[in-house]
């Protein structure tokens, strides 16, 4: 949402501007110069990528047109969801745990937390993690690399269509200059016509040079930084779970695990002591309430 809003101000300043200085805008509507820089950027993009690449792009950018899903109330979700996994485990043991993890779509605590199902990276990271500890001869430890090396590896998958979106940001001041190269050669054609005539060409040209500074530094390079950050977010969100799921099995009571997690949240995002007790006591609702009896 934000960056919706981002894109109007972005727009708004730049009009508002050329507006102040009396300018025309039909000078600014060159279809021609956005074909060859818009086309010639995504050409860019589908020689430099396999098309899996592609798709992420094209996810992640969704992805932050809609905004981050890791806020305080996924949190308190989540931390309320591996408190109950971990009571559940204590009481009932690793036979029924192990059934819990081996279908979460259907087990008793997954069930109740679809958004974290929905999250299947996540939910493979929990509960692989689980069933290496149940299968045995694994410690605490090891299972902690383990879940450290999956982090790494899909934060460096992540990367890559940041790298790839910013090398095309990082071409379309380039092609710009190809588009306004293109209108003076035009221009240079049409040097025997009317003044008017070649006017008009050499500002066709230079909006091409225009649009790829704009393209670049107003609209793809911060798409670019977006996604990097919405990366940075789920690897924090990864951090958390991780921190849970190897505290409570190095043998901490589920309330102490569950506060590992906590604490790994970042300060913006994690929910203070008494919203987390509350979520685990008296659900969604009392949660809710938690701040304002704070504030009393």
């Amino acid at each position: 949402m934000f960056a919706i809003i981002g894109f109007v101000v972005v727009l708004g300043a730049v009009a508002g501007g050329y507006m102040m200085e009396h300018g025309k805008f039909g000078v600014l509507l060159q279809p021609a110069e956005l074909l060859i820089i818009g086309g010639a950027a995504l050409g860019t993009l589908l020689i430099a990528n396999p098309l899996a690449i592609i798709k992420k792009i094209v996810h992640g950018l969704i992805g932050v047109l809609k905004g981050s899903k890791y806020d305080k109330a996924a949190y308190v979700t989540t931390l309320k969801m591996l408190n109950e996994l971990f009571m559940f485990a204590r009481k009932n043991g690793t036979v029924q745990l192990e059934e819990e993890i081996e279908n979460p779509e259907k087990s008793k605590v997954f069930s109740k937390y679809p958004q974290f199902l929905g999250n299947h990276h996540a939910a493979a990271f929990v509960c692989d993690t689980l069933r290496m500890s149940i299968s045995g001869g694994v410690s605490p430890f090891d299972l902690d690399q383990v879940m450290e090396l999956d982090m790494e590896v899909h934060h460096m998958e992540s990367a890559v269509p940041v790298a790839s979106l910013t090398t095309v940001a990082d071409a379309l001041p380039g092609l710009g200059i190809v588009a306004a190269v293109l209108g003076v050669v035009i221009t240079m054609g049409a040097l025997g016509g009317p003044p008017e005539e070649i006017g008009h060409k050499v500002a066709a040209a230079l909006v091409g040079t225009f649009l790829g500074i704009l393209l670049c530094y107003g609209f793809l390079g911060p798409l670019a930084s977006n996604l990097s950050k919405i990366n940075d977010a789920e690897a924090d969100y990864l951090r958390c779970l991780r921190a849970g799921v190897i505290a409570y099995l190095k043998g901490s009571a589920p309330v102490l695990a569950v506060e590992f997690a906590r604490r790994s949240i970042p300060s913006e995002l994690r929910p203070t002591f008494k919203e987390l007790e509350a979520a685990c006591r008296g659900g969604a609702t009392a949660a809710a309430a938690a701040p304002a009896e704070e504030k009393k």
